[in-house]
């Protein structure tokens, strides 16, 4: 461990003054570092590495469709090119009034503040009942559509905190008007 050296001083004396005697103090590392190595080995062999993050899907069953409050329902259409449409509430009525809208995947003016606007909406009509947790996101990715367009809506349904969606097939009617605003 730490070792005590002592160095003669030179025989300069004077009459009833003992010398001083200076010590050097040496300390041997070693032990700390080798502590050290120890410590940092066992941190990372006992450590876990971060998992991957999955999201959960949960996909409706074949059979009878489920009804679903028009008012609640938020429809997105994605097509090819990165292209995306949304509507509320049954697509007759929203193709009818000209409310399918197009827009992007941008967080701050995109899809992410539709869903926020949707949720604000929700809440101020619905102040006794569910409110923002009512609010069912219908995903109906076209032909064209590719992963990350599904992906980033995914993305955005887990930052808005949104508690029901899914995933669909899209209706013959929404795919020709997707069909017709991308030519």
């Amino acid at each position: 461990m730490a070792t005590l050296n002592e160095s003669p001083l030179p025989a300069r004396r004077k009459a009833g003054v003992r010398p001083v005697r200076r010590h050097s103090l040496k300390t041997d590392m070693t032990p700390m570092v080798d502590l050290g190595f120890l410590l940092i080995s066992f941190f990372i062999f006992t450590t876990q590495m971060s998992k991957p993050v999955v999201t959960n899907l949960n996909m409706p069953h074949d059979g009878p469709p489920i009804t679903l409050g028009m008012s609640n329902a938020l429809t997105m259409l994605l097509g090819d090119d990165h292209s995306m449409y949304y509507y509320e509430g049954e697509m007759k009525a929203a193709l009818s009034e000209g409310k399918i809208i197009r827009s992007n995947f941008d967080v701050s003016h995109g899809i992410g503040q539709v869903m926020r606007d949707k949720q604000q909406g929700l809440e101020r009509i619905n102040k006794e009942g569910e409110g923002k947790e009512g609010m069912m996101v219908l995903i109906k990715p076209m032909k064209g559509a590719n992963y990350d367009d599904v992906m980033k809506v995914l993305d955005e349904i887990l930052i808005n905190e949104v508690k029901k969606y899914a995933l669909i097939k899209p209706e013959a009617e929404e795919i020709a008007f997707v069909d017709q605003k991308t030519q």
